[in-house]
């Protein structure tokens, strides 16, 4: 019964949020382009499947995906857990101590960014465009390590409470400088792919993990250092793919060079 009603105000939420959407879609549709819709049966069908996926997706993520990031963030900084063996838990915790949670949050975001669905139909389209220039798993392999490396640097940064400006603002002056010597072809791209990154799969454990950590690490607040992981996985994913890009350009000219050295 409790699920019922769960999903009943989810499918009255979510409504609230479609129909406007949809009442922007039709009305241009029909007062400014004035044409009727095609196929307007499969598009009625369509949205109601666009509710119940976001009834049933919202409702998973309350269940099940930020119950278990919390869950792991609480497990995984336990003094218990963190000194297992040792006869006596010391007083004072370094950073040093919480290894496995950096383990856990770079492999966490390599594994649910490689699933993105986001990743793979922006990776798909960027193959095609580019003639097979772009392959699709470099991209995503390239945005999954971006992703693990400012997740485990995002952890750090909860961890030992130092402020988030300072992490951001080092990061975009490496991709501002990195704009002007990565090939023309991925600047777009790699902008891109820090916005994929932060879609269904990713978002829910990310801000369930940085919530946890800051709940669980003593001297940290939920409201001050919960949040920001997000920013992380977003901006190290443009750092990454230019440097895929740069790293494949410089193949390619060494490539070159060789053919050229060989006549």
């Amino acid at each position: 019964m409790e699920l019922l009603i769960s999903l009943g105000q989810g499918l009255l939420n979510t409504l609230k949020d479609v129909i406007p959407i949809a009442v922007i879609i039709f009305g241009f549709q029909l007062l400014v382009i004035r044409r009727a819709i095609p196929n307007l049966k499969k598009v009625l069908i369509g949205f109601t499947y666009v509710l119940i996926g976001l009834v049933l997706f919202l409702q998973g993520l309350e269940q099940a995906l930020f119950p278990l990031g919390k869950l792991m963030a609480t497990q995984l900084t336990a003094p218990e857990f963190l000194f297992k063996g040792l006869a006596e838990i010391p007083n004072q915790i370094h950073w040093q101590d919480y290894m496995w949670v950096y383990i856990f949050a770079a492999a966490i975001g390599f594994a649910t960014t490689i699933a993105e669905p986001a990743l793979i139909a922006v990776a798909m389209k960027a193959q095609e465009v580019s003639g097979g220039a772009i392959s699709v798993w470099g991209l995503r392999i390239a945005v999954a390590l971006g992703v693990s490396v400012g997740l485990t640097l995002g952890v750090f940064r909860i961890i030992t409470g130092t402020p988030l400006q300072y992490y951001i603002m080092v990061g975009y002056a490496i991709v501002i400088v990195q704009t002007f010597f990565a090939p023309k072809m991925i600047i777009a791209l790699a902008y891109d792919s820090g916005g994929v990154t932060t879609s269904t799969v990713t978002v829910p454990l990310v801000a369930a993990l940085g919530l946890g950590l800051a709940s669980t690490v003593p001297g940290r607040s939920p409201v001050l250092d919960g949040f920001g992981l997000i920013a992380f996985a977003s901006l190290f994913p443009i750092i990454s793919v230019m440097i895929y890009a740069q790293l494949a350009e410089w193949r390619e000219h060494k490539k070159q060079r060789r053919k050229q050295d060989a006549l």
